[in-house]
């Protein structure tokens, strides 16, 4: 199940943030925090798919934007990393060079 989607770019600043379970405004800012950093921190050549506490952080780049979604532990990382790129695609198709 996903528990969060979240677009971030490189300086950290969330563009789009939606939570699919009650998180208090408060906790969201230091989980938004603390994921964006362990994502951003991470080269190119290292794995997009983190555990972090008690679930996983699924994310992809593209260009400037990271596309972070957080899962729980029985969700497929690959299922939702096609996820990640369908959505992209959907929004390069609608807005023409998303």
């Amino acid at each position: 199940m996903i528990k969060f989607f979240l677009m971030v770019n490189k300086q950290g600043q969330t563009r789009l943030s939606r939570y699919y379970e009650h998180v208090e405004i408060n906790k969201r800012t230091m989980l938004e925090a603390e994921v964006i950093k362990n994502c951003l921190s991470r080269s190119k050549d290292q794995c997009s798919f983190i555990e972090y506490k008690d679930f996983k952080l699924v994310y992809r780049q593209y260009a400037a934007l990271f596309i972070v979604v957080g899962i729980d532990q029985t969700e497929n990382e690959m299922a939702v990393y096609e996820l990640i790129h369908n959505f992209v695609e959907v929004l390069d198709k609608y807005f023409s060079r998303v």
